[in-house]
């Protein structure tokens, strides 16, 4: 499959699987706070999930943010962690802030969702504009996996057709496709990929889980299978040759 290869990057860490929490307290950043170009990574750090300030998040931090927030399995959540702490520029780095996620093309990656380009300016706030664009293919009330691909799919050719230093790497790809499965499968019904598309909204304009429209911590494990599965889907949805451009 196109995305088997991420399970071979996992390396099992020793932190236990974060519990169920109870629906922690929305605060927004300070001005003292770093917060990253991911809504959803915003948004546990907002919630407490993770450090309010966004700093010194290890594996251990990371483990129980995903899994008491969202129920992701601890094999995923470290997986997910290994790439993150890769976008600390300390050799051997055991944390990551949030802020070094903005690091451009490493993790982030032109067509973002919600993002501009590295090229037109700061890439980790959210830019209306751009978001946007992305809404206008959720065309009903439900998000389908259909809906997502085709966001994704114009996200990147507007980047590729605008910006002059386009660019998007295997890893940037791999994790354009993830991004979108995620919001979908990770905030919906992973079984049918559906999600309403006001959670879906209310996450990305304001930083802040759903909870006050309907959304609920699953009950079963968000594995990387499912992740797999989820970025199959979206790439077999996808309308355009893989490499159109200067490296879609």
């Amino acid at each position: 499959m196109r995305f088997s290869y991420i399970s071979a990057t996992i390396a099992f860490g020793t932190a236990s699987f974060g519990a169920a929490h109870p629906r922690s307290e929305w605060e927004p950043a300070g001005p003292n706070d770093v917060r990253a170009p991911c809504p959803m990574l915003n948004s546990l750090a907002n919630h407490g999930f993770l450090p309010h300030s966004g700093k010194a998040i290890d594996v251990n931090k990371t483990v129980y943010a995903l899994g008491a927030a969202l129920n992701f399995e601890p094999s995923l959540s470290t997986t997910l962690f290994n790439f993150a702490a890769g976008t600390n520029q300390l050799p051997n780095a055991t944390w990551f802030d949030l802020d070094h996620l903005s690091r451009h093309n490493v993790l982030e990656h032109d067509g973002s969702l919600s993002r501009q380009d590295a090229y037109f300016g700061p890439q980790a706030e959210f830019n209306a504009a751009v978001f946007n664009q992305t809404k206008s293919f959720w065309t009903g009330d439900i998000i389908t996996m259909q809906m997502a691909a085709n966001a994704r799919a114009s996200r990147l050719m507007t980047s590729n057709l605008t910006n002059p230093e386009f660019t998007l790497s295997d890893t940037g790809s791999t994790f354009s496709f993830g991004e979108s499965a995620a919001y979908v499968t990770v905030l919906g019904d992973k079984k049918s990929a559906t999600v309403p598309k006001t959670w879906v909204e209310y996450l990305f304009e304001n930083e802040r889980i759903p909870y006050e429209l309907g959304f609920k911590r699953p009950d079963e494990a968000y594995t990387t299978d499912d992740l797999i599965a989820a970025s199959n889907q979206i790439f077999a949805a996808q309308h355009f040759p893989q490499s159109p451009g200067k490296g879609l």
